[in-house]
């Protein structure tokens, strides 16, 4: 990925709003693979002709695996409103998956305590009493079902590393094409999991924006079930 390929859906002075492609890191990690944090800094630094090193911050995070919209800041003061607005509950981030069976409940709130094995990168569900272990809390409707699979849109209260995955999973309904945790049940595929609606108050002008971006409806398994309406849920 390079410069030339970012889709930017909002940039001004203090924050820039960009659609995350699947399969690219949203920040350098242990491949070396370019990130879209790196891109980010190589467009501002073209466009505003910056000399220097520029200063893109981080506020939220994606799966490499995962699609959609994401906010970086563009200053260190938009960057510490945006994190105030995570810790206050302010920072809203939508989900759409596709879901390998059908859960009991069509409509739920998961609350769960977890724990990363820092070893394999695999998180996992325990007893609050596990020493490290850390609060997830999601909920989910499920809006279509269609070939044994569900579309669930998704809402996070917390933002737990591979929280989706790990919870849907231990409700006994994998993420489709999520092999780590579903297994062969999860079957095999592109992960079916899309950041669609991100929503905050702006750090600066305090005016509410909300940003959408639907899944790739055109590819399997989103091709199953009817996106334009549910990107109107």
């Amino acid at each position: 990925m390079t410069k030339d390929d970012l889709i930017v859906l909002h940039e001004d002075n203090h924050i820039i709003v960009v659609f995350k492609p699947q399969n690219i890191p949203c920040c350098e990690d242990s491949s070396k693979d370019k990130d879209l944090l790196t891109v980010i800094k190589e467009h501002i630094k073209e466009k505003e002709n910056k000399p220097g090193n520029v200063y893109v911050g981080l506020v939220h995070r994606l799966d490499r695996v995962t699609g959609g919209v994401m906010v970086y800041a563009k200053s260190s003061k938009a960057a510490s409103r945006l994190s105030e607005q995570m810790r206050s509950g302010d920072f809203e981030k939508k989900y759409y998956t596709v879901l390998v069976g059908s859960p009991k409940e069509k409509r739920a709130v998961l609350c769960d305590w977890v724990k990363k094995n820092p070893i394999n990168n695999v998180v996992y569900v325990c007893p609050q009493t596990v020493e490290g272990a850390k609060y997830c809390e999601l909920d989910y409707v499920i809006v279509e079902e269609k070939n044994d699979l569900s579309l669930a849109l998704v809402t996070l209260h917390t933002g737990r590393t591979h929280q989706i995955r790990v919870q849907m999973s231990h409700n006994q309904t994998p993420v489709y094409g999520d092999m780590r945790y579903g297994g062969e049940n999860a079957k095999k595929g592109n992960i079916a999991l899309w950041a669609t609606t991100l929503a905050f108050t702006h750090p600066v002008s305090k005016e509410r924006l909300v940003f959408k971006i639907e899944p790739p409806k055109d590819n399997l398994p989103w091709k199953y079930f009817d996106i334009d309406e549910a990107m109107r849920f």
